[in-house]
């Protein structure tokens, strides 16, 4: 899954087009590297998002299969490090 779009179906960004301009700013990277809108997300991969302030950190669970899921169940698919 895209990365803009597992952003999104996980409830980390509220619009994936909000995930889309992060990534062509720089502000999120995969395993310490920077990350283009397209790049696939794998199980076990380290999510960066660099905010103005603070740095924060999910770690991939699982992948998704439907278009979105309950806030409640996020923590299923993400681990905040």
């Amino acid at each position: 899954m895209r990365v803009d779009k597992f952003l999104n179906v996980v409830n980390i960004t509220k619009r994936r087009a909000i995930s889309e301009d992060m990534c062509k700013s720089g502000v999120i990277k995969i395993n310490d590297k920077v990350a283009k809108a397209s790049k696939e997300v794998k199980i076990g991969d380290i999510i960066s998002l660099h905010f103005m302030q603070y740095t924060q950190e999910y770690k991939v669970l699982a992948i998704p299969s439907t278009k979105s899921i309950p806030k409640n169940t996020q923590n299923q698919y993400v681990e905040k490090l």
